[in-house]
């Protein structure tokens, strides 16, 4: 049978559908290929290492590449005391410095040495170090105090220090200092052994007894010191009652512990 004659309208209709169907398949085609190609992998490129810059100095005056060790901040200072819950009763946070201060630790021995304790205990300057944290706790049964501090120095100056402490028992075993309103003062001064904690330690029982008019009346203070790299901690344990030697071990050997997690954490931190 023989095909009809289209007429040029007719013709030019049946090109243009061809075209506009196939411009679909294209368009079909091509969205298939975006839906089922695997994504592009990401750069792998790194880009350029930015200059370091140089460390700053520490809270505690040292930079942070000084011996791989970086100062305790304030707040980890603060975070390496002990508290009154650490040692449970009859300790309490601290109502200020305790009444028998002056009348027993102001006092002037002719020796230098010995002198040089006794401005330390008055000042609670232990280490010649300067506190970067301190915590004072009361002891009200036993009209007691302890003070806990932490410090930071360079490890051989703290040494030189904990030195000096260990060198007391011998050279101040015994003497005699004058007080105020010309008051007589006999102090002694003997070794008292502490936890194998931190790197190095230094412990003294120091009583200074007072003649009053009604006589006699004896403060005991325990005095403790322990460095752990480049920080130290330092406990005095004192009062005109019953000083359990205990307590002081205690808060030295938390206190050891915590200031050496500290210290951990730090570095972790850096």
């Amino acid at each position: 049978m023989a095909l009809p004659t289209l007429s040029a309208p007719a013709v030019r209709v049946l090109v243009l559908a061809a075209a506009f169907g196939t411009t679909l398949l294209m368009v079909a085609s091509g969205c298939a290929y975006q839906e089922t190609a695997p994504p592009r992998p990401y750069l792998t490129e790194k880009p350029a290492a930015k200059a370091s810059p140089s460390p700053k100095p520490s809270e505690g005056g040292r930079r942070p590449d000084d011996g791989g060790v970086r100062a305790l901040s304030d707040a980890q200072a603060q975070a390496a005391l002990i508290t009154e819950a650490d040692l449970g009763e009859p300790w309490m946070p601290t109502e200020g410095a305790a009444t028998w201060r002056d009348g027993f630790l102001k006092a002037a021995p002719r020796e230098p040495e010995c002198r040089r304790l006794m401005d330390a205990l008055y000042a609670d300057d232990l280490l010649g170090a300067p506190a970067r944290a301190t915590v004072g706790l009361d002891d009200g049964y036993a009209d007691g105090q302890l003070r806990y501090q932490v410090t930071s120095g360079a490890p051989a100056d703290l040494d030189r220090s904990l030195a000096w402490l260990r060198s007391l028992p011998q050279i101040c075993a015994k003497f005699v200092a004058g007080g105020a309103g010309g008051a007589r003062h006999t102090v002694t001064v003997e070794d008292v052994p502490l936890p194998e904690t931190g790197d190095t330690r230094q412990g003294l029982r120091v009583t200074v007894t007072r003649d009053l008019d009604d006589g006699p009346v004896t403060l005991t203070l325990d005095v403790a010191a322990v460095r752990v790299g480049d920080d130290a901690l330092t406990v005095t344990n004192g009062g005109l009652g019953e000083i359990l030697t205990d307590t002081t071990t205690a808060a030295v050997e938390l206190g050891a512990e915590r200031l050496a997690e500290v210290r951990r954490q730090g570095r972790v931190q850096v």
